[in-house]
């Protein structure tokens, strides 16, 4: 990645569905508020409760808004995955994953586009300080707490919300990574690539945000989701440590750790 400002070209916010068929239509439309000239792709996975159709007559209706349609609900990475290949298909600069229940603040959006001008990645964030989470259940914050900083000292990673999952990056950063080597399924996905992206020196920035509970249908989290994450993230901290130690007899689980300095920053 270089050290200079380079300016942006088309924008497209890639939002997973499953089941979203309350919130998606105002996420949308406040994502257009806020920047208009975004393109916005739907990739849902065969939703039951028509979020699928909704988005569809979305996008017949307004030529900024596409569908991806999967037939089955495969987990959030591949549909990011998906959404990303997809993208670069299409010429699209830069990517920016968006939840779809309005946890996100499509508001923030120009402010993590103004940080991508001198960065790579930019990881809208809970955890620096100006950010913070709205509406939770103190054990649900303690839980995510401490998994961001369980991942920070297990993978040695300078972020402080590397689980989020509202963030900006250039397509020149997604198409040097190795996607097709992103096993997780959950949103363990989400730190796996922020790691892959520090490790291989690319300027990453995290900006504040508000995130706030949604007010409509179900949360996707769950037990297997949490555990996956803590399992991986173990793992490879224990491989990350032991390729220190027996350097050429155990595989580095994701090459490249920095060994003067990290370039990460925070953006108020």
């Amino acid at each position: 990645m270089t050290g200079r400002a380079q300016p942006l070209g088309p924008v497209l916010v890639v939002v997973p569905t499953y089941d979203e068929v309350a919130n998606l239509g105002p996420v949308l439309d406040r994502l257009h508020a806020a920047v208009p000239t975004a393109h916005a792709l739907v990739v849902d996975d065969n939703s039951p409760d028509g979020t699928g159709a909704l988005a569809d007559a979305r996008a017949a209706a307004d030529e900024r808004v596409h569908v991806l349609h999967r037939t089955a609900k495969a987990g959030l990475g591949p549909a990011y995955v998906a959404g990303f290949t997809w993208a670069a298909e299409h010429g699209y600069a830069v990517v920016v994953e968006m939840d779809a229940d309005g946890s996100h603040p499509p508001e923030r959006l120009p402010a993590l586009l103004a940080a991508l001008e001198d960065a790579d990645l930019v990881l809208g964030s809970r955890y620096v300080p100006g950010g913070e989470v709205v509406d939770w259940p103190p054990h649900r914050l303690a839980l995510s707490r401490a998994g961001n900083l369980y991942t920070r000292w297990a993978l040695r990673l300078p972020l402080a919300d590397a689980t989020g999952g509202f963030r900006a990056a250039r397509m020149e950063l997604v198409a040097s990574l190795p996607f097709d080597e992103v096993a997780s399924q959950g949103y363990c996905f989400q730190v796996d690539w922020a790691w892959r992206a520090v490790r291989s020196g690319a300027r990453v920035v995290e900006v504040p945000i508000a995130f706030s509970e949604r007010t409509a249908g179900r949360s996707k989290m769950s037990g297997s989701i949490v555990g996956e994450a803590l399992a991986r993230v173990t793992w490879w901290g224990v491989l990350d440590r032991l390729a220190d130690r027996l350097p050429g007899r155990v595989t580095r689980p994701v090459p490249g750790r920095a060994r003067g300095g990290w370039r990460t920053k925070v953006l108020r």
